[in-house]
């Protein structure tokens, strides 16, 4: 009787240790369904785990290569330098074209091209036609290498031609307000130190992050940069990063917070890749930074 009364409650435990083997397996099935599902709805992310330590070192998770792109085998620019990921192994990628501001070239900010490209973009420092060319023109020019980037060049087939922005410095930054003006499609803008005569951006529906610098006398913040952000929609999804006692020129050596919230807006807003929220909102903070004020996108 004791052996039956024991054997009972031992058959019992094990029927309800097989039923809660099960419906743990159910729930990770649940749960493995759910990640793919989440993972099918940002097909874009590329790379690792985004820490600050990657996002602050001089390269990103991917190797790169580059190639000039001459004048005489384009329309629309000037030229330029394309860098690119060297592997495809995670898929296409999104693509940026970059413009230099008045009186400047390509080289002048050219480190940008690399460390970008590093984190899984294609990018095109373009040369503009004339070195005076307005921002109206310099809008145009880097919609025409955005255009050359996915229709004729070489590195065609490792971008995705629905992911494209557009950034540039001074002149090339207000060129690069006008691009995204002109071009809704756009996925991102990152006006550095940006001038232009046009003060307000109201029909502009790109995500667009702004980066000025406290001390610039060429396009004082006062009346470029923040007139800038505070005239794009909210609905656009906007930020405005001001750095601590840096002049008009600071995009012109590296500057590692000016690469961090580039490629965290562009991840988020090109890739779609909700990981770099973290680094938009609440934001940047430190001795480098003035202010810091945006719209905290929600995924």
């Amino acid at each position: 009787m004791r052996s039956t009364t024991t054997n009972r409650p031992r058959s019992a435990v094990r029927a309800v240790a097989r039923l809660t083997v099960a419906a743990v397996l159910a729930a990770g099935g649940v749960l493995a369904a759910s990640s793919s599902a989440q993972a099918a709805e940002s097909p874009y992310e590329r790379g690792p785990d985004p820490t600050s330590a990657i996002l602050e070192a001089s390269r990103g998770p991917f190797a790169t290569a580059s190639q000039n792109v001459s004048s005489i085998s384009v329309t629309g620019f000037g030229g330029g330098v394309i860098y690119y990921p060297t592997s495809t192994s995670e898929g296409t990628f999104g693509a940026i074209a970059i413009s230099p501001g008045f009186t400047a070239s390509w080289s002048s900010i050219s480190w940008l091209g690399p460390r970008i490209a590093s984190h899984g973009f294609v990018v095109i420092g373009i040369e503009t036609n004339t070195v005076l060319d307005q921002p109206d023109s310099r809008g145009r020019q880097l919609l025409a290498a955005l255009d050359y980037l996915v229709q004729r060049s070489s590195v065609r087939t490792r971008i995705d031609a629905s992911r494209l922005a557009v950034a540039g410095h001074s002149m090339g930054g207000g060129g690069s307000l006008e691009a995204a003006a002109a071009r809704p499609s756009l996925q991102a803008a990152v006006p550095l130190a940006p001038w232009n005569l046009t003060k307000s951006w109201s029909n502009l529906r790109v995500p667009t992050l702004i980066i000025g610098g406290e001390s610039d006398s060429v396009a004082p913040v006062a009346s470029h940069s923040e007139p800038f952000y505070n005239s794009i929609p909210a609905s656009a999804e906007k930020a405005y990063l001001e750095l601590n006692a840096a002049s008009h020129f600071f995009p012109q050596t590296v500057n590692t917070p000016t690469a961090k919230q580039t490629v965290a807006w562009l991840k988020r807003f090109v890739d779609d890749d909700t990981r770099y929220e973290q680094f938009l909102c609440p934001g940047p903070s430190g001795s480098s930074i003035e202010e810091y004020r945006n719209t905290c996108p929600s995924s």
